[in-house]
């Protein structure tokens, strides 16, 4: 039995440490660069396995190097890559990301074989990953395999969450499939057209979906499905990096409501696995 199937991206980030963003036109010094295994759903998968999860992989990477480091993170974190299809034709996902030395970051990605992933073929290959108790599905990856991926596991009983990231306009049919929606201030601003948080949150808020939205170090708001708004406080820490940090809290979310824990006791635990991971520190 999978308790988290996640499909979504892949991305081989080459990270760089300098001391800001660079203007336009300006070349900054770095620090130091190393690779990091990514993608937010490679994040995320990573780590619901580390809190718990039974968690499978569904996604795409290229035939080459980047792809066999991917792979091979997936499988030494605990998930099970069965459903990581390899494209010959196309190269893996990977990313730039400037670490600024205060923590804050900026990234650019090129998705690659993430985007070549056929949803019309997903229903009879990823089978085993229908069966999931929780379905985990980002932005970064064509907007008709999470689609299918969600009306697949949604009709085996499977609660579909969606961390719509990046930000970008979704259908309505797809929405509708969704049962917790995690996004962030940008996010949710684009998603409502309101710009203030509580607005944006109550436009969001539908009858059969329940809403977080994560506001870094303002902590999370959350509205349930019974239109009930929680809102739970940022724990104080010393930031270290945030790069990561939204990821961890879905793949947390996910692993605890898998695991029988109800909406606001998994955020709690969330919000706290995330604290954890910018500065520094790992576990729940």
């Amino acid at each position: 039995m999978i308790d988290v199937a996640v499909v979504g991206s892949l991305h081989l980030d080459i990270m760089v440490e300098a001391p800001r963003l660079p203007a336009r036109d300006e070349t900054l010094i770095g620090s130091a660069w190393r690779y990091k295994c990514g993608g937010k759903g490679g994040n995320q998968a990573v780590a619901a396995a580390s809190f718990g999860a039974r968690t499978a992989f569904g996604g795409q990477t290229g035939q080459d190097d980047f792809g066999d480091r991917l792979r091979a993170n997936l499988v030494a974190a605990g998930v099970d890559i069965t459903h990581v299809g390899i494209d010959t034709s196309a190269g893996s996902g990977m990313s730039v990301a400037i670490s600024e030395a205060a923590g804050e970051y900026g990234a650019v990605v090129v998705s690659g074989a993430n985007l070549t992933i056929d949803a019309g073929t997903i229903t009879a290959s990823w089978e085993q990953l229908w069966r999931s108790s929780v379905l985990l599905l980002q932005n970064e990856i064509p907007e008709a395999v999470s689609q299918r991926a969600a009306q697949c596991a949604k009709a085996n009983g499977a609660r579909i969450i969606l961390n719509a990231a990046p930000a970008r306009q979704m259908s309505a049919g797809f929405l509708a499939l969704v049962d917790v929606l995690v996004v962030n201030r940008v996010e949710a601003a684009m998603l409502s057209g309101e710009d203030d948080p509580a607005a944006a949150l109550a436009a969001l808020h539908a009858a059969g979906r329940d809403v977080i939205l994560t506001r870094g170090g303002d902590g999370l708001m959350v509205m349930t499905r019974k239109a009930e708004r929680v809102d739970i406080p940022a724990l104080p820490v010393t930031l270290v990096s945030s790069h990561g940090a939204g990821d961890c809290f879905c793949g947390a979310l996910a692993a605890r409501l898998a695991a029988g824990d109800d909406l606001i006791t998994s955020c709690h635990l969330a919000n706290e696995a995330a604290a954890r991971f910018v500065s520094g520190r790992q576990g729940i």
